[in-house]
């Protein structure tokens, strides 16, 4: 399905497998419709999404690279540059603001000596700032490398969530 040789793919036979199981729920004229679910299998196996790896599933997905590209700019849980280990997104918005999203913020700012945007100097956090997670109820919410949400996150928490992520392989 793909013009790019195999011996230059960026994508491994696991991820193409994984991507081929998505394009599988939709009838073959929408392949096209997976294509969240491909870069985020992309995103998975490589960290983030190069100019490189959006044209591959472009490519294997027959879609104009800018389509594709177009899809992981809009949305934030794709990362389109190299992060840290551990991408840490706290919400901002106002409900969360209002309910110590800004001081969670804060605290982290503080304790990892980066910002917003800014990864650790030992590669093993970035911080982001996001939008609405739905859980405006269990604020302060944050995202941890877009698999795992925490929820009411008092100071002790952060620093406990902090020390966790260090140990983590």
């Amino acid at each position: 399905m793909s013009a790019v040789p195999q011996d230059r793919r960026l994508l491994s036979a696991q991820a193409l497998a994984k991507i081929d199981r998505e394009t599988a729920k939709y009838p073959a004229e929408h392949r096209q419709s997976a294509v969240m679910a491909a870069l985020a299998i992309a995103q998975d196996e490589h960290g983030w999404l190069s100019t490189e790896l959006i044209e591959e599933v472009a490519d294997y997905l027959g879609m104009p690279t800018i389509a594709v590209y177009e899809v992981a700019s809009f949305y934030a849980m794709y990362n389109l540059e190299p992060t840290g280990r551990h991408k840490i997104t706290v919400c901002t918005n106002l409900p969360c603001a209002l309910s110590g999203g800004t001081r969670a913020a804060e605290r982290l700012k503080k304790k990892l000596g980066i910002g917003f945007n800014e990864t650790t100097p030992d590669g093993c956090f970035t911080l982001k700032e996001g939008e609405c997670m739905g859980a405006c109820g269990d604020a302060p919410v944050l995202l941890v490398s877009n698999k795992r949400m925490e929820s009411f996150m008092t100071d002790e928490k952060l620093d406990a969530l902090i020390d966790e992520l260090k140990q983590a392989k």
